[in-house]
């Protein structure tokens, strides 16, 4: 028979952990350093207190925490933050996006035809009456959200044909609070 070889897995429970040597304790559980994907900590203040002439200190202006609140569905901005019922995001360097998924259509109403026919048999000015138009609005309009790894998605439902045009104003201004 082949000689015995030893077990290249079973290590003496004495050298796991070790310092500088390679054994069992060495792993560790969870996300090490910041890396892609994960919020980056914000940079250290400046270690020196600037000046204004003759040495007197400059005032600090009062630190503003961000854009001014604002919602679109269910996506509230709030200071430097984006809250969504998935949790909060940053609001620097979120990227907004929306997606109209609403259709707008015209049809001549019931009615309309009613008195087309009704005034066409008096006179031949019942055919105006098929002039008459209606517009509908159905559908939604989708907002997406992407900052610091989470992704969040809203549906706002198109009341009429200018709800997209609010929708993209509130849109670009939240993207202006994001850079």
């Amino acid at each position: 028979m082949s000689e015995q070889q030893p077990n290249p897995y079973a290590g003496d429970p004495g050298q796991a952990g070790r310092p500088g040597q390679p054994g069992q304790g060495d792993y560790t559980w969870g996300p090490g350093e910041a890396g892609y994907g994960y919020p980056q900590p914000y940079p250290a203040a400046p270690a020196y207190q600037p000046t204004m002439g003759a040495g007197f200190p400059a005032p600090v202006p009062a630190p503003t925490g961000g854009g001014a609140g604002m919602s679109l569905g269910d996506i509230t901005i709030a200071g430097d933050q984006i809250i969504t019922p998935s949790g909060t995001m940053p609001l620097r360097g979120a990227m907004w996006n929306a997606t109209d998924f609403s259709r707008t259509e015209e049809k001549i109403p019931t009615h309309a035809i009613i008195l087309a026919v009704i005034f066409f048999l008096f006179c031949l000015l019942g055919l105006l009456f098929l002039l008459m138009k209606e517009k509908k609005t159905t559908g939604y309009i989708q907002i997406t959200v992407t900052s610091g790894g989470r992704h969040h998605s809203t549906m706002i439902p198109a009341q009429d044909q200018n709800t997209y045009p609010w929708v993209m104003s509130q849109l670009n201004f939240a993207r202006s609070l994001s850079i």
